[in-house]
């Protein structure tokens, strides 16, 4: 199996950093890098990564938003394949021996993905609850030549749906990306995370997204007529 980096971006974390990285050392199948990008914080996150005495490489931003955080910790990645994972998520156990093997066997795939469950911050995690697709940064791996075609992950207004407009551009790229149908990651719910709730202003990045997507549409159709 091929080497793994893990790209995790971080803005006051210090609640869930500590659990985050200690899901990842925890893997199967052990990374050959871990990249913390602190964006901006203004709490511990630092501090607590510090204590914790973990080969963890950690890099510092002003606030410029999950995708730049992201896009900076992959361009310090040298690894052939790069999982990312939000700073308040986790992976089960075996979520990177998976994703490894699904893409030995299928090498014309160029990213995978898995299904993930909710938990509230207050409460643990319930293998019982609904597991659904997720498409998100926490349970991405891909290939360095994806990130690398695809180019950065371009955080929106609000700071929600850049990963929607960055697979978005993956696919209509011709890139393969496969969903496995396993729960192996889990999607922490809290008050104050970008994925909490409902949020205007925070979904007008949504809106952004299918804008965009829209433009890309348009102009490709007209570089074929």
């Amino acid at each position: 199996m091929s080497g793994y980096g893990v790209v995790i971006p971080a803005f006051n974390a210090a609640g869930t950093i500590a659990e985050t990285l200690r899901s990842v050392v925890a893997q199967s199948v052990k990374p050959e890098t871990i990249i913390v990008v602190d964006d901006g914080s203004t709490d511990d996150t630092i501090a607590v990564i510090k204590t914790m005495n973990l080969p963890v490489k950690l890099l510092r931003q002003d606030n410029a938003g999950p995708g730049s955080a992201t896009t900076r910790g992959i361009a310090a990645l040298s690894t052939p394949l790069i999982a990312t994972l939000d700073a308040d998520d986790l992976w089960l156990p075996n979520k990177i021996e998976r994703q490894l093997a699904h893409l030995e066997v299928y090498p014309g795939t160029s990213g995978v993905f898995c299904h993930w469950r909710n938990f509230r911050n207050d409460q643990p995690d319930a293998p019982e609850a609904a597991a659904v697709p997720g498409w998100s940064r926490t349970t991405m791996m891909i290939r360095r030549a994806v990130a690398e075609t695809i180019g950065p992950i371009v955080d929106p207004p609000g700071g929600r749906g850049e990963m929607i407009d960055w697979i978005a551009r993956a696919r209509e790229a011709g890139l393969t990306l496969d969903m496995l149908d396993e729960a192996l990651a889990l999607r922490r719910i809290r008050p104050g995370s970008l994925s909490y709730g409902r949020d205007p202003a925070r979904d007008r990045g949504y809106l952004q997204v299918a804008r965009l997507a829209m433009q890309r549409r348009a102009q490709n159709k007209a570089g074929t007529s």
